[in-house]
């Protein structure tokens, strides 16, 4: 089951749906599937904001070591999350409030 994770938008509650595997690659002329098949695909976890319609895409629970992408701690809540994010996705905390 998902987390409880806020819209970045709206600060709504967002609802969990799933996690789906998404398909890398296209479809090229000359070898059809092909390139599309050697791609691989990328396991995300989905949420959507039922206020305004947000969707997010996070990627499942992986070790820090093995991440590529920057991530901060949230001094609020503690939780990580990425670098980017103007509030922190779990409990709202704005990083830009004065």
């Amino acid at each position: 089951m998902g987390k409880n994770l806020f819209c970045l938008r709206c600060d709504s509650l967002m609802k969990y749906i799933s996690h789906e595997k998404l398909q890398l690659g296209k479809t090229g002329w000359i070898l059809g599937d092909l390139p599309n098949l050697l791609a691989g695909a990328i396991e995300v976890a989905i949420y959507v904001c039922r206020s305004c319609g947000k969707i997010e895409f996070f990627q499942p629970e992986m070790s820090d070591e093995s991440s590529d992408i920057a991530m901060r701690k949230c001094p609020n809540c503690g939780n990580k999350h990425e670098f980017d994010y103007p509030k922190c996705p779990f409990c709202k905390y704005d990083y830009y409030r004065k």
